[in-house]
């Protein structure tokens, strides 16, 4: 079997996973040694700092949700959370920017950018399906994955483009076009709580939120990722990639847990949810709550 580069610049085999390897494969001793030698080269050719940067943020990402939902969502209170607070929103804002910079980090490393792009597209469309469903008054109608997808799918389009400008002054411009529109989803030009200047009522009554232009008066989502600003954040990881080369290599024994979070992050984003939803709902239920 040979190997071939992913999503990430990350290698994985011809076969799409070692597991199903081991299931097909004949059941023998000579199939299981050429499986763990496998898949020990592959830990050896990742970016491991990469996956345990993603395994921070992932955990984080789990935390913080399951604060939301023991809050938000089965009314406990809760002295320390509250997301309104500065200290949740810079907590949320680390969380999410974690995310967005390492996908556009990946992106130059990826062999098939387009495809990924769509596969996230494909999890984004079923994660509307089902929280619109299930849970309307959650529903995600443009969330982080759907940021990820669009950003990605873009990028590709541009990215001869992109290649052409030097890469401290790519990521320079995208740093300042991302602080610049931080605001454009509320109707302001500037970042945080500095408003640079007001922009037209009239940008916005086409509901465009897809852009960043919502229609704040019929438009709520659960969580709200538009095209504008956060493609600068993650141009900025693109251009931030031919600036850093982290060596590839085993990780260290440290790091090696968050490593192993961060290499299934789509994975363990589709399920966080639901497990924990359903974790929370269980436990109220054998208490009688």
């Amino acid at each position: 079997m040979g190997s071939k580069k992913g999503e990430g610049g990350h290698y994985l085999p011809d076969n799409p996973s070692v597991t199903a390897f081991a299931v097909t494969a004949p059941f023998t001793q000579g199939s299981l040694c050429e499986a763990a030698v496998k898949e020990k080269t592959m830990t050896k050719q990742r970016l491991w700092q990469l996956d345990a940067l993603r395994g921070l943020a992932l955990l984080n990402m789990l935390a913080y949700h399951a604060m939301y939902d023991w809050v938000y969502v089965f009314g406990h209170e809760s002295s320390w959370y509250n997301i309104w607070a500065p200290g949740c929103h810079v907590w949320q804002q680390y969380i999410c920017w974690s995310f967005i910079l390492l996908s556009g980090f990946s992106f130059p490393l990826a062999k098939r950018p387009a495809k990924n792009g769509l596969i996230v597209a494909g999890c984004a469309a079923v994660l509307t399906f089902v929280t619109a469903v299930f849970m309307p008054s959650e529903a995600i109608w443009f969330g982080v994955l759907h940021l990820n997808a669009a950003a990605v799918l873009l990028t590709c389009l541009v990215y001869p483009l992109l290649q052409r400008l030097p890469a401290g002054a790519g990521l320079a411009a995208s740093a300042a076009l991302f602080a610049l529109t931080n605001q454009l989803p509320c109707g302001y030009l500037g970042f945080e709580n500095w408003h640079l200047c007001a922009l037209p009522a009239g940008l916005y009554k086409a509901n465009w939120f897809w852009l960043g232009l919502p229609d704040l008066t019929r438009f709520t989502s659960a969580d709200y990722f538009p095209v504008i600003p956060w493609v600068f954040l993650f141009w900025c990881g693109v251009f931030l990639a031919r600036l850093w080369h982290p060596s590839r290599g085993e990780a260290p024994a440290a790091a090696a847990p968050l490593c192993a979070v961060g290499r299934n992050t789509l994975f363990v984003y589709m399920l966080h949810q639901p497990v924990i939803y359903g974790a929370l709902w269980v436990w109220h239920r054998i208490r009688g709550m």
